[in-house]
């Protein structure tokens, strides 16, 4: 057998330099794509939390708003000031992870594959540009990583206390990161260190910390029954039929936003640093394994019945990257057979340039291309074309004499607002436990006026309309358009007779979230529906 060389940990200026010019465009393209590209829905929603001052939200812990808080503070209510702080985000985690990979391997080719592989996945080279709960939570989860490799390397037990501070910041982003505790544990437990780090005040200190620094979550949780608790559980617990077409796309999502190569080279290298470090009781292989396979195997499982969301499993790809980088160093320095070694660059260099050449031609696709490919089934389209629709529902208000508008979703509600930029109060009127200590919409132009009820032609929520005395007058159908594809089509309606409870009753259909459907019998929705029409 042939003996291969380690890396060469040595650099040249020329590939140095040749690393961060690649960065720095890949960056500047995502800071067109973030400034020309229009807001999606999800997007826009998030931006109307930014708007409030409570601690946290039904949907999720309150980092998102905060984020986009800082990006419109500087650049104001802009597409570029709400993605603002994603395009930091993907900065700091791109920085960990080089840092990260540094530490444990000295190898400057390792570090450039762990700094260009976010490039090359469209979760991360182009969608961290676009504001979610996910993104927020993604530089602390790594943060908290990054502090718990400096630990390992330096046995200084300080290191636990920043661990726990990133670990509150990555709960006040989003509470997926709970899956990471078993991550935690296991670098904790498993390594020899065990009985000393339990014996050590460090650990249960920075425990202590993630708590108080996530306070604000339990706080707002604790003053309205636990609903973003419950609501997260209902959806974690829904029991559905096994369907493959689930797992087909939950897998599929992973080859498409990782990549079709890079996907699979990183797993591959996780389930060796997976076998490296359980075997050898290594902490830091340990620590990156279990952060990608237990989400990972999880959300496996749960595709089984349940569709998983376009950006649940953002969050563990990185620890992946890190790994992934970590073992073409250590491949050659173990002795794997020859075949591995040598193919594990060229390998990485496909998926990294392959990577990079899908996310150039997303982002064509997205901000340059004049063309629709897909027509009524395009994802990009079918959030798009919001801007004329606002408009004309200001022209029917003035013709209809409303002085508001109504709507029974939360996506249309959070375009519309994006949109008019609160020139007319916009109420999602049902659903009312997504704005608990929101501000007042101005109920002074609501109660007793007629209002704009703005929904989609099928549009399931009209039912909750009429159990209620509202009146409804069809004025207009409008399409949304996106490259001239009609995506959609809204059905406005003159409201009369109707003025809804921005309070309505605890578990009632016009407080209710979506899937409280789902853990409820159908008797007991049939009686919150009678409830509503007393």
């Amino acid at each position: 057998m042939s003996m291969v060389q380690p890396i060469d940990p040595n650099v040249s200026r020329r590939s140095l330099l040749a690393v961060v010019a690649l960065v720095v465009a890949l960056t500047a393209m995502r800071g067109i794509y973030a400034g020309v590209f229009d807001l999606r829905t999800d997007e826009a929603y998030y931006w109307t939390w930014s708007k409030e001052n409570v601690l946290s939200f039904l949907d999720h812990p309150p980092m998102i708003a905060w984020f986009i808080r800082l990006g419109t503070a500087i650049f104001g209510d802009t597409n570029f000031g709400v993605r603002f702080a994603g395009l930091l985000a993907m900065a700091v985690t791109q920085l960990l992870l080089g840092d990260i990979v540094r530490r444990v391997t000295h190898d400057f080719r390792a570090v450039a594959f762990a700094v260009l592989m976010p490039e090359a996945a469209l979760y991360y080279g182009l969608l961290m540009a676009k504001v979610a709960p996910d993104v927020a939570m993604i530089p602390f989860a790594v943060a908290m990583i990054w502090s718990l490799v400096r630990l390992a390397q330096s046995n200084d037990g300080r290191w636990w206390l920043a661990a726990g501070l990133f670990a509150g910041l990555a709960l006040l982003s989003k509470l997926t990161v709970v899956m990471l505790v078993p991550a935690v544990l296991t670098f904790l437990l498993v390594p020899a260190w065990r009985t000393r780090w339990l014996r050590s005040p460090y650990p249960w200190a920075a425990v202590l910390i993630a708590f108080v620094v996530s306070s604000p979550v339990l706080i707002w949780n604790a003053g309205h029954d636990w609903a973003s608790f419950k609501f997260q559980f209902v959806r974690a617990t829904t029991d559905n039929a096994v369907s493959l077409r689930t797992l087909g796309d939950f897998l599929g999502l992973q080859f498409g936003q990782v990549g079709p190569i890079l996907f699979p080279v990183v797993l591959s290298a996780v389930l060796i640093t997976a076998w490296r470090g359980y075997r050898r009781r290594e902490p830091v292989a340990i620590l990156l394994s279990t952060c990608v396979l237990v989400p990972f195997v999880y959300f496996v499982w749960k595709s089984l019945t349940l569709r998983i969301g376009d950006t649940w499993a953002m969050f563990l790809w990185p620890a992946g990257f890190a790994a992934a980088a970590i073992n073409i160093t250590l491949l050659p320095r173990e002795r794997w057979p020859a075949w591995m070694i040598q193919s594990a660059a060229p390998w990485m260099k496909a998926a990294i340039g392959s990577g990079i050449a899908l996310v150039l031609l997303v982002f064509l696709y997205c901000v340059a291309s004049p063309w629709n490919l897909i027509g009524r089934a395009d994802p990009i389209g079918g959030e798009a074309g919001y801007g004329p629709l606002a408009a004309r529902a200001l022209v029917e208000m003035d013709r209809a004499g409303a002085t508001w508008i109504a709507t029974t979703d939360y996506r249309t509600y959070a375009m519309l607002r994006w949109h008019l930029k609160d020139k007319v109060p916009v109420v999602q009127v049902n659903q009312r436990a997504r704005f608990l200590g929101f501000r007042d919409p101005g109920l002074t132009l609501i109660r007793d006026h007629a209002g704009l009820y703005v929904a989609q032609t099928n549009d399931d929520n009209r039912a909750l309309l009429a159990a209620t005395p509202a009146v409804l007058t069809r004025v207009a159908v409008v399409d949304t358009v996106w490259r001239g594809v009609a995506m959609k089509t809204y059905a406005m309606d003159k409201l009369t007779g109707w003025t809804p409870d921005l309070n309505p009753p605890l578990g009632t259909p016009f407080y209710r979230w979506p899937n409280l459907a789902m853990a409820l019998p159908n008797d007991q929705i049939a009686a919150l529906h009678l409830h509503a029409t007393r």
